[in-house]
């Protein structure tokens, strides 16, 4: 059963359950009003009636004194004695008492009886005077009328009930259908989608929708959104992994087919094998890396931490690797204590300074500094290299991004995975890396770290 019909038959029948409840109240009350103002004609006639009746000295009611009485045609009265047999009678033609149960009764009441073939209302009233008790009145009005209007009433409400659940059925059915047409767009694309591998499409929503239709469609849109950017990054992904195994992985096939052909060990090839066996090293652990950071498997330490002395560590590595080629300066230095991994910590200024090394010419400058800003560390590495084109800089911490135009790498090459390495640390350490830079003039990358006691990521 659809979703559709399922929504309608659930509305019709709501609605039919709260017509019947209200029906059978107005019914209930129309009921008891017609029965109330029966009664009250009845009391009020038996009043009149009995004012005018006497007892004659045979102990017998005068018929003569009420020869002038009038009632209601639907109105029919009898008088018995105290011997039950019966005096006055209107009409005389009704014989059988009208109520025999309440023949015993010693005070007024009310009944609704259908002894006597006809479903009547009966007043029975016991007849007092000076002398004792002298007889017994019982007034009845015919509820024909009465059950005539109640079944049609029952009817009139029982039609309106059932033509108003067929009116709330097809309305419902009606909205429904366009309430849940974007569902099916939904299913429509998602099936197309999954057919044809096409991540691309999204549901147009026909006009302003800010009901939760509409933010479903939005969310389904951004979900196909994020799916669409995953899976064209794990299709790059996998293309750079390619690439990068391919050259060293030839690279050992040439130096291995060299030596077959030579059948001889050739020291320059075990070299060049020994040195490409490390670059598949190096990007096996630094895949590895990632793939246990991004699935929660890699743990941090948290403990006290001096920035200045793992700076200073960085600052001498970066001078040996540096040579003479450019001048290694630290422009300033605080002590600092931050909460962290240390190892960590540190293999992201080795990188950073590491490729500052590596991509600035000989006579220019790398340049370190760390301070505290506003219960912030801040640490800044600089340098005056060729720059980052402004079009790359918002993809510098992506997997294998390059900022070169070419995918060649150098013997000592990285493989684009560094500073990918490098954000997800800071962001694990409720900090952030900012990265800035001007084509011919150097790049300056940012560091930010929350000091103890400051855990909010700015």
């Amino acid at each position: 059963m659809s979703l559709r019909l399922r929504l309608s038959l659930l509305y019709t029948l709501v609605l039919g359950g709260v017509l019947l409840l209200f029906g059978s109240l107005a019914y209930s009350l129309v009921s008891v009003t017609l029965l109330d103002q029966t009664d009250a004609l009845l009391a009020k006639n038996a009043n009149d009636l009995i004012q005018q009746l006497r007892v004659n000295a045979n102990g017998r009611f005068d018929s003569r004194l009420i020869s002038t009485y009038k009632t209601d045609e639907t109105i029919v009265f009898q008088v018995w004695g105290n011997d039950r047999a019966l005096q006055l009678a209107r009409p005389m033609s009704m014989v059988d008492p009208l109520d025999r149960s309440q023949f015993h009764n010693d005070r007024p009441v009310f009944n609704t009886t259908g002894e006597t073939g006809k479903h009547m209302r009966v007043l029975t009233i016991p007849l007092i005077n000076a002398r004792g008790h002298a007889g017994l009145l019982q007034m009845g009005r015919n509820l024909n009328l009465f059950d005539t209007t109640l079944q049609t009433l029952a009817g009139v409400l029982i039609l309106l009930t059932f033509l108003s659940m067929v009116l709330t059925g097809v309305m419902t059915w009606f909205v429904n259908g366009q309430a849940l047409a974007p569902l099916a767009t939904v299913t429509k694309v998602a099936t197309q989608i999954t057919r044809a591998d096409d991540l691309s499409r999204r549901i147009q929503l026909s006009g302003a929708r800010d009901d939760e239709v509409g933010e479903l469609i939005e969310a389904f849109n951004q979900v196909l959104g994020r799916l669409e950017k995953l899976f064209t990054s794990q299709r790059r992904f996998l293309a750079d992994v390619s690439h990068e195994l391919r050259t060293p992985l030839t690279v050992i096939k040439g130096n291995v087919g060299l030596m077959r052909k030579m059948k001889t060990l050739d020291e320059e090839s075990l070299s060049g094998i020994e040195s490409e066996v490390d670059r598949l090293t190096r990007l096996v652990g630094d895949l590895l890396f990632l793939a246990q950071a991004e699935s929660g498997r890699m743990p941090l330490d948290q403990s006290p931490v001096e920035l200045d002395t793992i700076m200073l560590e960085v600052y001498q590595q970066a001078k040996t690797l540096a040579g003479e080629r450019m001048n290694i300066t630290i422009n300033e230095i605080d002590q600092v204590q931050v909460t962290g991994d240390r190892d960590r910590l540190k293999q992201v200024l080795l990188n950073i300074a590491g490729n500052a090394v590596q991509y600035t010419p000989s006579g220019g400058q790398v340049s370190f500094s760390l301070r505290k800003v506003a219960e912030r560390a801040q640490v800044v590495i600089s340098d005056t290299g060729p720059g980052i084109p402004a079009v790359d800089l918002p993809h510098v911490f992506e997997r294998f991004y390059r900022s070169e135009k070419s995918r060649k790498r150098n013997f000592q090459g990285g493989f684009g995975l560094g500073l990918s390495i490098a954000f997800w640390i800071i962001r694990n350490h409720n900090g952030t890396i900012e990265v800035s830079s001007t084509e011919g003039k150097g790049s300056a990358f940012t560091i930010w770290l929350p000091l103890p006691g400051e855990k909010t990521n700015t």
